[in-house]
């Protein structure tokens, strides 16, 4: 965790990533919507191409940069819904307008729960870590 806390866990680079599976594509439209400054923007960005969770294009015009999300930044969706649905039930006073997200029938998306193999619910409470060896590459 430590480790994609590393890449991500600011709050800034975690907006940015959320504004870009919202569709969000160009610098000033990043800026627009987050109220952020340019200085700042300008690191995250840099800091997840580099990290390869975005990717610049040329945009279709042909006359400026766009970012995109790579495969790894998609696969950030289920942390940012985990983070957004947790945010809707913990983060806003009873009644408060928020957004919702919808999935592509405009039904609200059901709450993220993990599960376990026999269809139970996961929590911290029924979970535990393990540390995975270190696997060798075999020759040839």
């Amino acid at each position: 965790m430590a480790r994609a806390l590393d890449l991500v866990g600011d709050r800034w680079s975690l907006l940015i990533v959320r504004d870009a599976m919202d569709g969000v594509r160009a610098f000033t439209d990043f800026q627009r919507s987050l109220g952020v400054a340019r200085n700042i923007l300008s690191d995250r960005l840099r800091r997840l191409v580099a990290h390869g969770i975005l990717a610049r294009e040329i945009a279709p015009s042909g006359k400026r940069q766009e970012y995109v999300l790579t495969e790894a930044g998609h696969d950030l969706f289920t942390a940012v819904l985990a983070l957004r649905q947790w945010g809707e039930r913990h983060a806003f006073a009873p009644g408060e307008a928020h957004s919702v997200l919808l999935d592509d029938t405009a039904a609200v998306v059901p709450e993220l729960r993990p599960t376990g193999r026999g269809g139970h619910n996961l929590s911290d409470r029924n979970t535990q870590v393990r540390k995975v060896e270190r696997r060798h590459r075999s020759a040839g």
